[in-house]
């Protein structure tokens, strides 16, 4: 097995992870109600301890630095996250569209994972495909009551759903080492991910009575697998980083 092609996944998985989590963190505090605040908070520690498990994996099984440095003190070029991961959480329209969006990506991509021939990951895939269940039904329920619930919140959230599709479709794009992974079975590969994740999300953007966004091939938001990002990566970056930059050495 190419631990290369391992890498290379675990990494864009646990990267996106620990980047959303931390952007949706941002909703402690400021939610439109208190039940979506803790909400939010809750979902955005269950991503970023997802990022960790495969952080460990990628230590562990396959000798890449500790989990804690590999998080925090990396170059912004060296993380594989998608760029949908990284903008910031504007309004909560936004920030719903992405979660409903991107959640479901996750579902199905654990799902698949739980037949993985990578043991290590198989494994977790189990554990964790049970959380993000509750994340997508979350998700589900409030895309539904504001795209229903008046003229202006369907038009906000058609207006997030068109914005974010581009960005969305750039979940899918394909590493130097996909051949790889398919053949050797560790994972099933992006376009068949991206085949269910559009099944899926289009039943429920439908029942929401909105419409799915065509978005051509050359405006879908690539990039970020391959370490190129958006502008807001390298601030967050810099704010995550900034307690354990004073000392690297620390024992916390």
């Amino acid at each position: 097995m190419n631990n290369n092609a391992l890498k290379d996944l675990l990494y864009k998985m646990a990267d996106d992870a620990l980047i959303i989590g931390h952007r949706n963190s941002e909703w402690t505090g400021i939610g439109p109600m208190l039940e979506e605040d803790l909400a939010f908070s809750s979902m955005a520690q269950d991503k970023i301890g997802h990022a960790q498990a495969l952080y460990q994996i990628l230590h562990e099984v396959l000798g890449e630095p500790e989990p804690d440095k590999v998080a925090f003190l990396r170059e912004e070029k060296l993380f594989k996250c998608c760029q949908l991961v990284e903008l910031p959480i504007g309004e909560y329209d936004f920030s719903l569209v992405r979660h409903f969006l991107f959640d479901h990506a996750e579902a199905i991509r654990y799902e698949m994972l739980a037949g993985s021939s990578f043991q290590p990951l198989a494994q977790l895939a189990k554990k964790i495909k049970g959380e993000i269940k509750y994340h997508t039904m979350h998700a589900d329920t409030f895309l539904k009551q504001l795209a229903t619930g008046n003229d202006e919140s369907h038009a906000r959230m058609q207006s997030a759903l068109n914005y974010a599709m581009p960005y969305a479709l750039g979940i899918f794009e394909k590493g130097e080492f996909e051949n790889e992974l398919i053949g050797q079975q560790v994972f099933a590969g992006e376009d068949a991910l991206k085949a269910k994740w559009l099944e899926k999300i289009s039943a429920v953007i439908e029942s929401a009575g909105l419409q799915m966004p065509k978005v051509a091939d050359d405006k879908i938001v690539y990039g970020g697998r391959k370490g190129f990002h958006s502008e807001y990566l390298k601030p967050l970056l810099e704010e995550m980083g900034e307690v354990v930059s004073t000392d690297p050495g620390a024992e916390w």
